[in-house]
């Protein structure tokens, strides 16, 4: 098929599609919750083995769920030899178990409505029938394809990060299935540092003797005008502190203060200048002492010229029926910056276009189904 063939075939399979989509979604997998993220595990397994192309699935348990890789003509005497194109993706969401009652699975006008639907359930759906039009038209891609789905990504991928790095080892490219703002390709995302600032004080009475306690809000409100003067937007680092906590009763010089901050970077030299200065920070009253915890999270995801030129051949494939593709570089980061970090070039924001990721207005777009299926066809077809 052609490419604008291949658009009629995933339009004639549009319905089944949908009804895939809603069966995914309405099975709630928050992050950190082991039973449900093995119940939609099962899922795709079953709905991999239905694809009518032959798979071989490794699950790995651990203590909040699975995490899954699928490997599909890895055994074809044409591609064996040859390094994989690597899909990945997630299937843990932020939403907590009953949200759906607030953002139930529906459809309205072109949008379809869902918890976790958008980031990014309906785009495991995307690589199902990946999968199903090679078995339906008896094809073969350029190259074996291995599928990650991690199950805590949304939370940081403490345990999946081995594990995508470990599969990128052997990739040639890597596919990655998050979602995208007007269906725009990213071609960079930045960086994440996750940090704790633990200030630990004296108690006092405030009344009777508040000159025997060292107060430690005092003390992390001061480290805060510190630490925001790490930032610098000009070149695309933000460090920002996003919550506090701390102190017993209102009579009670405070022991116990803390402090959560998120730092953004767009090159390595930025996380190791912001890392450095974060565990170099000292208290202004002696007496307090200060604990740091965490640290740098995700590598950014650079735009080489390697990028560029997988951005082109995915522009051009969506040129050839129509589609317009467009470029994006974010803020937010995924598990394809650990890819990018091993020097594998990433496309990134392949899923279906909608809005609305970690609300109660969550969707799809049903008229992107599609396209994006043809894009994702082309892709693998053309590596």
């Amino acid at each position: 098929m052609d490419s604008k063939q291949t658009l009629e075939y995933f339009d004639s399979r549009r319905d089944a599609i949908i009804g895939l989509i809603r069966e995914i979604v309405d099975i709630e997998s928050p992050s950190n919750d082991a039973v449900r993220s093995r119940e939609v595990v099962n899922w795709v397994e079953r709905q991999m083995r239905a694809t009518g192309v032959d798979v071989e699935m490794t699950r790995t348990s651990v203590e909040d769920g699975d995490h899954l890789v699928i490997r599909v003509f890895a055994g074809d005497v044409e591609t064996q030899a040859q390094r994989q194109t690597m899909l990945l993706g997630h299937t843990d969401t932020v939403h907590p178990v009953g949200t759906a009652e607030q953002n139930p699975t529906r459809i309205e006008g072109d949008k379809f409505y869902g918890c976790g639907i958008f980031d990014m359930k309906a785009n495991i759906v995307l690589m199902l029938e990946a999968l199903r039009y090679f078995a339906v038209t008896e094809t073969r891609p350029a190259r074996p394809i291995t599928i990650v789905l991690s199950c805590d990504e949304e939370v940081g991928s403490h345990t999946g990060r081995e594990l995508v790095e470990r599969e990128a080892a052997n990739a040639e490219h890597c596919l990655v299935f998050e979602p995208s703002a007007e269906g725009r390709v990213k071609t960079g995302r930045k960086g994440t540092g996750w940090y704790t600032l633990k200030a630990h004080g004296i108690p006092a009475h405030a009344g009777l003797e508040p000159e025997k306690g060292a107060n430690s809000i005092v003390e992390i409100a001061r480290q805060i005008e510190r630490i925001n003067e790490l930032g610098n937007t000009s070149i695309g680092t933000t460090v920002n502190v996003c919550t506090i906590k701390g102190g017993t009763t209102s009579n009670v010089i405070p022991e116990h203060t803390e402090c959560e901050i998120d730092v953004r970077f767009s090159s390595m030299a930025e996380a190791e200048r912001v890392d450095t200065a974060m565990r170099s920070l000292k208290s202004i009253d002696e007496r307090v002492t200060l604990e740091l915890l965490g640290g740098i999270n995700r590598p950014p995801m650079e735009r080489t010229a390697e990028v560029v030129a997988l951005f082109e051949k995915a522009r051009n494939l969506a040129a050839s029926f129509d589609y317009e593709l467009g470029e994006t570089q974010v803020g937010g980061a995924s598990d394809g910056n650990f890819v990018a970090a091993l020097g594998v070039p990433v496309l990134d924001g392949l899923g279906i276009a909608g809005a609305g990721a970690h609300t109660l207005d969550e969707h799809i777009l049903v008229g992107d189904i599609a396209t994006r299926a043809t894009l994702i066809v082309g892709l693998v077809n053309a590596s």
